[in-house]
C-alpha cells in the first residue's frame, strides 16, 4: 500500500497488507473517513470482490487497467513497492484509466459465456485427438462434413486389429460425445438465463444482424456491457482491438496489424460473424423470424449492414487482399453496426 496526499509531496509507502478481510479495513481506517479517501488497484485475476467490499463501506474505489498505465521504456525494475507508489502518484494526477466494473448478474452471465467457450475448445481438442488416431491407422472419411449423422455412422463401423486400439478409439469417441453434450448444456443454460437478464432486449436486437445468433449476442452483451458508454463507434472499435496499429512521424504514415488490445472474446465473436457477409445480402427465414419483434429502426440498420458489408467484402477481395485480413476489416465495420443497434433499445431497469 502507498498513499499520495493532496499536493505535490512524494507518495509514501505504507507496507504490505492482505487484500481480504479485517486486515485491509484496519489499514484503510488509519487513512481517514471513507468519504475522504479514494482507492485504486490494478485489475487482475482476483476479480472485483475488493471493489465491491470497499464500495459497500463507502470508499471511492477504481480498478485501473494495467495495459493503459504509462511506463518508462528504461524502467526495468518492477516490485510491489514501486507499483504501489506509481499507482498512488498516477491516481492523484488523474493518469489512470479505469475499467468498467460489471454488476454481479452481468458478471455471472459473462462467466457462463466464457465457460462455454472453454467447453468448445475442449470439444475441438477431443475431436482432433480422435481424428489423429484414425489418420495414423489409415482410416479416412470420404464424406463431405465431419461430426454429422453420416460421420457418426461411419465411426460406428470403424474397427482396429488390436483390442487395445479399439479401447483407445472407444474412449476417444466417448470423450467427443461427452464434450459435445457439455457444450449443448451450456447453450441451454445461456438461453434459460437470458429470459431473466436485464440485457435481453439488447441481445434480441443484436440477433437481427446476420451471423449473430443467441450465443454470439449474449457473448457480446456480457463482454461489452452497456454499449451506450461508448460515445462513438470508433471508441468501441478501439476497445475491441480492431483498429490498425500506427507508427507515423512527419509526412510518413505507417499502419500495421490490428492492435488486438481490449476484449478478445467479443473480438473473436465479431470476426466469426463477419465471415457470413461473404454471401450476397438477403433475409433468410431464420433471420426474418429473429427480426419480427424488433422495431423498424433496428431492422433498417441490420439491412444496411448487409448491403454495405457484403459489398465491402467483395471489393476488398477484388484487391487481392488475404481473406483473413478482409474478414477482420468487415468485423471492424460490423462493430459499428453493433454499436448503432445497441443504442436503439434500452436494457430492462
Amino acid at each position: 500500500m502507498a498513499v499520495a496526499e493532496a499536493g505535490r509531496d512524494e507518495p509514501r509507502f505504507l507496507g504490505t497488507v492482505s487484500p481480504q478481510g479485517a486486515a485491509l479495513h484496519k489499514a484503510l481506517a488509519k487513512l481517514g473517513k471513507p468519504a475522504s479517501v479514494m482507492i485504486v488497484y490494478e485489475a487482475g485475476p482476483s476479480g472485483y470482490g475488493v471493489w465491491r467490499d470497499l464500495r459497500a463501506l463507502g470508499y471511492r474505489c477504481e480498478v485501473a487497467a494495467p495495459s493503459k498505465i504509462a511506463r518508462a521504456p528504461g524502467d526495468r525494475v518492477k516490485t510491489d513497492r514501486r507499483d504501489a507508489l506509481m499507482l498512488a502518484r498516477l491516481a492523484r494526477s488523474g493518469g489512470l484509466v479505469s475499467v468498467t466494473v460489471p454488476d454481479e448478474r452481468d458478471e455471472a452471465l459473462r462467466d457462463l459465456s466464457r465457460a462455454r467457450s472453454d467447453a468448445v475448445r475442449a470439444r475441438l481438442k477431443a475431436r482432433q485427438q480422435l481424428k489423429a488416431l484414425l489418420l495414423r491407422h489409415g482410416h479416412r472419411y470420404s464424406g463431405k462434413s465431419s461430426w454429422t449423422l453420416a460421420h457418426e455412422r461411419y465411426l460406428a463401423e470403424v474397427k482396429f486389429i488390436h483390442p487395445a486400439q479399439n479401447i483407445a478409439f472407444t474412449e476417444y469417441r466417448s470423450a467427443v460425445r461427452d464434450a459435445h453434450e457439455r457444450v449443448e448444456r451450456f447453450n441451454d443454460s445461456l438461453r434459460a438465463e437470458l429470459e431473466t437478464w436485464r440485457m435481453r432486449p439488447v441481445v434480441e436486437a443484436l440477433m437481427s444482424l446476420r451471423g449473430i445468433d443467441v450465443v454470439a449476442a449474449v457473448t457480446l452483451a456480457a463482454e461489452l456491457g452497456d454499449i451506450r458508454r461508448f460515445s462513438h463507434p470508433r471508441e468501441l472499435m478501439s476497445f475491441l482491438g480492431l483498429v490498425s496499429s500506427e507508427h507515423s512521424s512527419g509526412n510518413s504514415r505507417r499502419l500495421g496489424a490490428i492492435t488486438k488490445c481490449g476484449n478478445g472474446h467479443a473480438r473473436r465473436v465479431l470476426v466469426e460473424a463477419a465471415w457470413n457477409y461473404r454471401f450476397p445480402a438477403r433475409i433468410s427465414r431464420i433471420l426474418q423470424t429473429r427480426q419480427e419483434s424488433q422495431p423498424k429502426s433496428v431492422r433498417d440498420i441490420a439491412w444496411r449492414a448487409q448491403l454495405r458489408l457484403s459489398k465491402r467484402y467483395h471489393r476488398l477481395l477484388a484487391r487481392q487482399l488475404p481473406k483473413n485480413k478482409v474478414c477482420v476489416a468487415i468485423a471492424r465495420e460490423l462493430s459499428g453496426f453493433v454499436w448503432d443497434i445497441a443504442r436503439q433499445v434500452e436494457p430492462i431497469a
